[in-house]
């Protein structure tokens, strides 16, 4: 198959949403439609899961919640699916931010009961950055939820984009009885009892049919007919350029535990969502139908097997034919790196892959060579841009419980924060570690793992700072002469670079007018505009 082709064979996605809004029980659902498994986890609330096929680190099934970004690979509908399924929790906002930079499009979950929350906002704020295409599936149709009509303006309202309803529902809650499709023109009912499957589907191009009367009554059939009619007068028809441009969502609703109104989005998804797309790079955009292999890192996860004390990095690829055992570049190390077991997933299981292609998301084996935001080519010296982290909210001191096991202290907040999971500063004199995360659950994370994946104990002090920010200055001398007047305001990132960590909002207002010549970027991508 030739590179454009397999291209356009591709789709590439995550799901986004706010905690319990149903994403991951629309993520399992997508993947049972596809065949890549025959059973759902029981997803209830925050209580123990039976394990949901994409949370595989132990914390996450105690929780029930997804700490970290998933992979999945599924075929439906003639496409290749790369499906990413996202940390909702806002603690873990940074991860998606990431992996937001690796996905074609999005599919947004919405709680029709609690409407558009904060997190959903912080989110969507994050794909109008980049133009990013959003369908939107208004979950959880069988609890007694808001209007559909308030939510539709609420999403228009809060989110900034204008919207297209593409599915209906007849009823809510109580009286849900299932849902129109608008897209092909079809009435889709549910059995409401145990089973709780899709009870029939029959095509009813005019809404006039008494067979609508017949499947769920002359009073339902009348309101569905009245807010059909108000739609069609009230909302442009969806444009398929205007939302690849991100300028229009189409809106679907349903029930995701109850696996209605699913197949309609994935249906939809298949036929409307865009193919991979370029990337940009600090020389330009690089299109994906370009022959020469490119990509990069968005993710790292240490240990997705503790027996066997793995690290995989997670690889975009952007460009051309990435191809098992050959030899590729690593930009920002300048040397040449060969991967035996490149792996794609089924959440946490893998396979290797003899080749992939634009669009794919696969794993490569990493013995602590790469960091998120790598580039790697056939040869050529370009990095990808877009991919920054963001100055944290919340500051610690980490601080060793085990003298006895610090090495094993360091290799591990090292490489978690390689991840991405925090960020790591270093203040000098003394070595000490100051640990920036968006939440506290991080923090308990990080502590969760250390010991249980290193052997190290340790514990978070708090320290008084209000934001990281990273110094740059035309005049090195004068960013020298701050540097060493504030020492004990300055920390180290990971990679050497000297930032300013400012104790409060006013501090670092008093020191950016103080010092026109210091650029205080807040986040870590210093040759982009600031996000």
């Amino acid at each position: 198959m030739a590179l454009q082709d397999e291209i356009e064979h591709r789709r590439t996605f995550a799901i986004i949403s706010h905690p319990d809004a149903g994403k991951t029980t629309l993520t399992e659902k997508f993947l049972l439609y596809g065949g890549a498994i025959q059973t759902a986890g029981a997803v209830k609330s925050n209580k123990i899961r039976r394990g949901a096929t994409s949370d595989f680190m132990e914390i996450e099934r105690q929780r029930g919640i997804s700490v970290s970004t998933s992979v999945m690979t599924f075929e439906y509908g003639g496409k290749l699916i790369n499906l990413l399924d996202t940390p909702g929790h806002r603690d873990f906002a940074e991860d998606t931010y990431r992996t937001l930079t690796a996905v074609d499009s999005v599919v947004l979950v919405i709680d029709c009961v609690k409407g558009v929350e904060a997190q959903t906002e912080r989110l969507m704020e994050v794909c109008r950055m980049r133009n990013t295409p959003v369908i939107v599936f208004i979950n959880k149709l069988d609890l007694e939820g808001q209007d559909p009509f308030e939510l539709l303006d609420e999403l228009e309202e809060k989110l900034s984009i204008k919207v297209r309803p593409m599915s209906w529902p007849v009823g809510i809650g109580a009286t849900f009885q299932g849902v129109y499709d608008l897209y092909s023109r079809s009435l889709r009912l549910f059995d409401p009892g145990k089973t709780k499957v899709e009870l029939s589907s029959e095509s009813i191009e005019d809404l006039a049919d008494k067979r609508l009367d017949d499947g769920i009554g002359p009073d339902a059939a009348d309101q569905l007919r009245a807010d059909i009619d108000l739609i069609e007068g009230v909302y442009d028809p969806l444009n398929v350029e205007a939302y690849r441009a991100g300028r229009i969502a189409p809106v679907f609703f349903g029930s995701a535990f109850n696996n209605f109104g699913v197949k309609e989005v994935l249906n939809a998804f298949v036929d409307i969502a865009p193919p991979p797309g370029p990337r940009p790079t600090d020389q330009g955009d690089i299109a994906p139908d370009d022959p020469k292999f490119s990509g990069f890192v968005f993710k790292i996860h240490a240990n997705l097997d503790p027996n066997h004390r793995d690290r995989i990095a997670f690889l975009r690829i952007c460009s051309g034919r990435f191809q098992r055992n050959t030899y590729y570049h690593h930009v920002r190390l300048d040397k040449e790196m060969r991967f035996s077991t490149p792996t794609n997933f089924l959440a946490a299981q893998k396979t290797i892959v003899e080749e992939a292609w634009p669009g794919d998301v696969i794993g490569l084996f990493d013995t602590g060579n790469f960091k998120i935001g790598d580039t790697l080519t056939d040869g050529a010296e370009f990095n990808f841009r877009g991919i920054p982290a963001f100055s944290p909210e919340m500051f610690r001191e980490l601080v060793n419980m085990d003298p006895m096991k610090t090495k094993q202290l360091d290799k591990g907040i090292r490489q978690l924060t390689d991840e991405g999971v925090a960020q790591l500063f270093t203040q000098q004199p003394g070595n000490k570690k100051v640990v920036g995360c968006v939440g506290e659950l991080q923090f308990e994370v990080i502590s969760y793992r250390l010991e249980h994946e290193y052997g190290a104990r340790c514990a978070f002090q708090q320290i008084a700072a209000h934001k990281a920010c990273w110094l740059t200055s035309t005049d090195e001398a004068v960013l020298d002469q701050f540097i060493r007047v504030k020492a004990q305001q300055i920390v180290q990132d990971k990679d050497g670079n000297p930032v300013f960590m400012a104790p409060s909002a006013y501090m670092l207002d008093l020191e950016r007018r103080n010092n026109p010549e210091i650029t205080f970027h807040t986040t870590s991508e210093f040759k982009t505009a600031e996000v």
